[in-house]
């Protein structure tokens, strides 16, 4: 830790559902006496910021219960930032797998000037190549955690479902906990995956495990995990546009790092989450198609029904010249533009062989409509009660019903309707 103020606290606070209250505090420190750090390291070649702090706390998480966790540093001068924190499980069997995106978390994160998207000017072309996780996140900490995570971290636990928790990172690393899972959930932002991770989720659907995607842009971009100073998998590389500076790009091309559909090893991401990013930024309403999907009981929509401000501001579509899973049912198939263009998003179902159901909401703002109009909807973009009503609902059936296992096994086969909607290739 770096502060100017004398000292500091350190609250730990396990996200969940205790009986109306989203979170519940688990620990505290004593009072830590506050210094100021060393100036943060600058890796040139590229263009990585890392603290290199010596440490200041260590924080024991023995008999902490599994789950996503909010470190909350209070400094005397009053102060706040947080650290976010899984808690993670080892084991998955017959739960529902939530699964975090620190690589996307990483990749936003401007703290020393530089994220995978900008340098300390501002521009694209002085981005970093790489980024570490051995520094601190930018603005409150915990930025991407609270707006398209923390929602639907609650929403799990209020439904009593049987869970598990963990990290893209760690999936990457390694896949057991996703084994005998009765389905794995990816969350509102999560860009960023490594072929391993992508692997390993589409072994588990293939093993009938139910995928939930939250989200758009998801498994968009191809990173590699590299070491830090002192351990591994502590810097996230993505060479994107740059791809041919990727010291990998001839002879290990698989594992280059820039868009999964691009060269020199084109994988589009469609495969497995049955859409295809296609843009941002957007904001068209959300648009029922076959509201007697068993996806829909309950909400009481009618076909064309229409929830404002719902598909944005990254959203994804059915692309038939993309690879596409068999059979696939658009649920939702909301017109929009982008760009001056007209398009369209999609929400997408389908089954896979092994009987796992496939779920993709095809918008980036979903988990956050969990929270339109409530106080802690700050982010929520004009999303009504309405709105919030029909996307909780909408997850509870999600999720109650890939608790139960595969899919397939107990529910309706998807009913094939792309070239319905797309009846030339596009």
């Amino acid at each position: 830790m770096s502060t100017t103020a004398s000292s500091f606290r350190v609250s730990a606070f396990r996200v969940g559902w205790y009986g109306g209250g989203q979170a519940r505090l688990v620990w505290s420190s004593e009072r830590v006496r506050g210094r100021v750090q060393p100036e943060p390291r600058f890796l040139p070649d590229t263009r990585t910021v890392r603290a290199d702090w010596p440490r200041t706390l260590t924080v024991g998480t023995a008999g902490w219960p599994e789950g996503a966790y909010l470190l909350r540093l209070d400094a005397d001068s009053g102060h706040q930032r947080y650290v976010p924190l899984i808690v993670r499980s080892t084991q998955g069997t017959g739960r529902t797998v939530l699964i975090h995106a620190p690589a996307t978390w990483q990749a936003y994160n401007r703290w020393g000037g530089y994220s995978l998207y900008a340098g300390a000017s501002g521009a694209y072309a002085t981005r970093s190549l790489a980024v570490s996780f051995d520094r601190p996140y930018d603005a409150d900490g915990a930025e991407k955690f609270m707006v398209y995570e923390r929602a639907a971290v609650v929403l799990a636990e209020r439904l009593g479902i049987p869970l598990a928790y963990t990290t893209g990172t760690d999936v990457h690393r390694d896949p057991e906990v996703q084994r005998g899972a009765a389905a794995v959930v990816c969350l509102g932002h999560d860009e960023y995956w490594t072929p391993e991770q992508r692997r390993h989720v589409t072994q588990a659907r293939d093993a009938g495990t139910n995928v939930l995607f939250l989200g758009a842009n998801t498994c968009f971009r191809r990173v590699r995990l590299a070491r830090g100073e002192t351990q591994r998998d502590r810097t996230v590389v993505c060479y994107k546009t740059s791809v041919r500076s990727d010291p990998l790009y001839t002879t290990q091309p698989a594992l280059v790092t820039t868009d999964f559909r691009q060269a020199p090893a084109p994988d589009p991401e469609s495969s497995l989450t049955g859409v295809l990013y296609e843009g941002y930024p957007t904001d068209a309403p959300y648009v029922v198609h076959a509201a007697d999907h068993w996806l829909y009981e309950g909400t009481g929509v009618r076909p064309g029904d229409a929830f404002d401000h719902l598909v944005g501001v990254e959203y994804d579509r059915v692309t038939p010249a993309a690879p596409l899973p068999a059979p696939l049912e658009i649920t939702a198939h909301s017109p929009l533009v982008c760009g001056g263009r007209r398009s369209h998003s999609d929400s997408a179902y389908y089954t896979a062989a092994g009987g796992a159901g496939v779920f993709a909401t095809g918008t980036m703002r979903w988990v956050e409509a969990l929270m339109a109009g409530t106080p802690d909807g700050g982010r929520d973009h004009g999303m009504d009660a309405r709105t919030r009503t029909f996307v909780t609902r909408t997850t509870e059936n999600a999720l109650r019903a890939f608790a139960q296992g595969p899919a397939a096994r107990h529910l309706p086969a998807a009913r094939p309707n792309v070239s319905e909607l797309y009846p030339t290739r596009t």
